[in-house]
């Protein structure tokens, strides 16, 4: 007869061998609905980044008279292949949904927004950020004045992309120049004068203007006049 000890061995054998014995079990259902992979077009990409940082963004509302949070989440600068043209765009966390779409162009200030070193605002004329073109006053706030730095620098790089390098100003500044160039010409050629001719040489031309007729009889009135 076997002891409690011994037994309680025996079982626990038994149970380890008969786990080792039985194979792993992967239990696999197929999906009653499949569900096929949707390519989302999220219109960038024709673009370029050029800069990418996390950040908080805020609004003035006009109305309440004070500023709003508008999200958190990545801010980037994104250039056109193309046309050259760089656009802000800013997604909030979690939702992506758009908190920022405007394009920038040269006349834009980046200022420093209530004497921060890690946050800036400025103006802009048309934000599609609610689909919608509306004139806004933003203000974004970095971590750490080294990411604010870096904008402000990236900022003032797509200015000057857009301005030099983007069809929409640099025709404008073409016409600009031909325009000012046509009125440098204007002014400078002087418009000719009128000379005036003597009565003789008047007469000559209105002679060689009038019929042969005319000549015939004007030349015998001549000879008639010598034969009197």
């Amino acid at each position: 007869m076997s002891s409690p000890t011994e037994e309680s061995v025996r079982r626990n054998s038994e149970s380890e061998n008969g786990e080792a014995e039985t194979p792993e079990h992967d239990p696999h259902f197929d999906p009653i609905v499949s569900l096929p992979i949707v390519e989302i077009n999220t219109n960038e990409e024709d673009e370029e980044e050029l800069v990418k940082i996390r950040a908080r963004l805020y609004r003035y509302d006009t109305g309440d008279h004070e500023w709003k949070e508008r999200g958190t989440g990545d801010i980037k600068l994104l250039r056109h292949k193309v046309n050259n043209t760089v656009r802000v765009v800013m997604r909030r966390d979690k939702t992506l949904k758009v908190c920022a779409n405007h394009f920038i162009t040269p006349d834009i200030r980046m200022n420093v927004h209530c004497g921060s070193d890690k946050a800036f605002n400025w103006s802009v004329f048309a934000d599609y950020a609610d689909e919608t073109c509306k004139q806004e006053l933003l203000a974004i706030k970095f971590g750490n004045p080294q990411n604010a730095e870096l904008w402000k620098a990236k900022f003032a790089e797509a200015q000057e992309i857009v301005r030099t390098k983007c069809s929409l100003y640099t025709q404008d500044q073409s016409s600009d120049d031909e325009s000012s160039f046509t009125r440098s010409e204007d002014t400078d050629t002087p418009e000719p004068k009128s000379v005036d001719k003597p009565p003789e040489e008047e007469y000559k031309k209105e002679d060689l203007k009038e019929d042969g007729v005319v000549l015939k009889l004007k030349e015998l009135k001549v000879d008639s006049e010598k034969t009197e």
